[in-house]
């Protein structure tokens, strides 16, 4: 009687599974015992270790476990994701750093997210705690992943392909065959071909062992430093880089010092006293557009021509900036930003004499640049009975008027075709002694009393450019005079973005390298058989499964088998003739 007992709850096939399961896992850590170093160092990639092989609990236990984490490849991308990702509420909400007027209108339209993206400081991402955590975590981790591998990968150049293994048919790609030749003739031919074909080559006992394709290791690490290169770039370039605007009219110019600008932004390091010093003068802004077609009033020439000096006594130098042409002066950048029209305005006061006469620039509000602003005249008017007063017009511009009754006083083109400027005054206190910053293109008409006409109404009229609107009870008159452009640059300095743009372009080139190169290892053994015939074989292994690997080992034995011809007595099997008894699936 038999002792043998089954689970009755088992099926034969399950059996059946769980048997070829084991079987095949003999097979391979057979193979893996049979390969040997042949097999190892494909990658410099740290070896997983088993969770029972963790180090007992404590501080030194729980600091390196952390650490080997950290510096994991696996953490790297999950800490790279999380920045992606933290980016875009930076993209997609307005920024203190950017834009503190589109904060605050954000603020005022969203007032019940606002309280919970303070909390999660969603309006200052980049400087943000969080954000930072992020950015140091993955900083350190590629630091901590990218030493050992670099001197895993130094090690690998120094040291020569390993011997072959024992068994060449339990690898991936095999072929052989018999030749008439002498195994040093062979082993000679092949070291030939090797080297000829750029693998590292060399003789090892009955073998000759190739290697190819270290340049996948070395994009593998290029791509990480590449990584930390921007980070550093990224990071020195916010905290020392500098952002201004400043809105220039024809003739005016404009001297790279902070009360220059209309806007200053820098990073917490700038240091004020470094900008750069030049200086330029606005000669002429050209625009042409689109005239007829779909894109019509599309900006065809948009050019901002300029004279610029470096230094305090630099020779004047002609520039013509264009979108995406800036001028460049040491590092520092004038970006051409926007356009728009300066209407050039007189004021009379009471007694005739002329107390004011500017280009006053107007704010664009659509495509076709109608225009809106203030005119303030400040100091030097008086009424018709000298008493001191100040006024303020409310101006609306458009470069070209539909025309009267057309119902609209949209401007219909960008080009000053027909330049009106529509004008409503008052008098009073502007509140510019207040001590209180105003909006130069707005009106404060808290302390202020609109100008009536004969009918009663508040007095408003449209002029072209040479007419007159009366100011009444013999207060004076403003005319408008003609027509200037104005020009809006962005000043910028960003230190370290050319360490970015070579970062960026290794990222790619180490990342090609890494995809599309294969380290592969081939190996061919030429050995006398037992009836004195010289047995070749040949094996490739590759670090990962790929059709290209027995085509590559197919050309190889091709070209080594035109020197190593096989022999006429091709009726024996090659593989009897061999001391090793293929593997199933191998090639012949």
């Amino acid at each position: 009687m038999s002792n043998t007992t089954s689970n009755p709850s088992s099926s034969p096939s399950q059996e059946r599974d769980q048997e070829q399961e084991q079987e095949r896992d003999q097979r391979e850590q057979e193979n893996a015992r049979e390969l040997g170093a042949a097999g190892s160092q494909l990658s410099t990639a740290p070896r997983e270790e088993a969770m029972a092989d963790l180090p007992a609990m404590g501080v030194i236990g729980w600091a390196r476990w952390f650490w080997r984490q950290l510096t994991s490849m696996r953490v790297a991308l999950i800490l790279l994701f999380l920045l992606s990702l933290g980016a875009i509420p930076g993209s997609l909400i307005p920024q203190n750093s950017v834009d503190e007027l589109k904060v605050q209108t954000f603020k005022d339209a969203h007032t019940v997210v606002t309280p919970i993206y303070e909390k999660l400081q969603f309006f200052d991402v980049y400087s943000s705690v969080w954000f930072s955590a992020i950015y140091i975590l993955l900083f350190v981790s590629l630091i901590g992943c990218i030493v050992p591998r670099t001197g895993t990968f130094v090690g690998q150049l120094r040291s020569r392909p390993p011997g072959a293994p024992k068994r060449l048919t339990r690898l991936p790609a095999y072929t052989t065959w018999r030749t008439g030749a002498e195994p040093e003739q062979v082993r000679e031919a092949a070291l030939r071909m090797m080297r000829k074909r750029r693998y590292r080559a060399h003789v090892t006992g009955n073998a000759v062992a190739a290697e190819k394709g270290y340049l996948r290791e070395a994009g593998n690490l290029i791509f990480h430093i590449a990584l930390i290169v921007m980070l550093i770039a990224f990071a020195w370039g916010q905290l020392f880089k500098s952002e201004g605007a400043k809105l220039v009219v024809e003739g005016d110019g404009f001297s790279n010092t902070i009360t220059q600008y209309d806007d200053f932004k820098s990073g917490s390091l700038f240091d004020n006293d470094s900008l750069v010093p030049f200086s330029f003068t606005l000669d002429d802004f050209i625009g042409t557009y689109e005239r007829e077609g779909p894109q019509v009033g599309t900006p065809r020439t948009y050019e901002a021509h300029v004279t610029y000096s470096e230094g305090a006594y630099g020779e004047p130098q002609k520039k013509v900036i264009k979108v995406n042409e800036p001028l460049v002066v040491d590092g520092t950048k004038v970006y051409l930003n926007a356009h728009g029209y300066a209407p050039v305005v007189s004021v009379k006061d009471g007694r005739g004499k002329e107390v004011y006469k500017a280009a006053v620039p107007l704010l664009p509000i659509d495509n076709n640049v109608t225009s809106t602003g203030a005119i303030k005249v400040m100091d030097g008017y008086r009424d018709k009975n000298g008493k001191k007063d100040q006024l303020g017009f409310q101006a609306f511009f458009v470069p070209t008027f539909a025309g009267n009754g057309q119902g609209t006083m949209f401007s219909q083109f960008p080009a000053a075709d027909m330049p009106v400027l529509a004008l409503n005054g008052y008098h009073g206190s502007l509140g510019v002694n207040s001590g209180i910053a105003q909006n130069v293109y707005q009106l404060d008409k808290t302390k202020m009393t609109e100008f009536k006409g004969s009918d009663g109404k508040q007095l408003k009229e449209r002029l072209l450019v040479g007419e007159t609107m009366k100011l009444p009870d013999g207060a004076g008159s403003i005319t408008f005079e003609g027509i200037q452009e104005w020009a809006s640059f962005q000043i910028s300095e960003q230190p370290a973005s050319g360490w970015a743009l070579t970062g960026a372009i290794g990222a790619i080139a180490g990342l090609a390298g890494s995809l599309f190169i294969q380290r592969r290892r081939v190996w061919v053994r030429a050995v006398r058989g037992a009836d004195g015939v010289t047995v070749v074989e040949m094996a490739g292994l590759g670090r990962s499964e790929s059709a290209r690997l027995p085509e590559e080992l197919a050309d190889l034995a091709v070209t080594l088998n035109a020197e190593a011809p096989t022999a006429p007595d091709t009726e024996t099997d090659a593989a009897e003739a061999s001391t090793a008894e293929p593997a199933e699936g191998a090639e012949k």
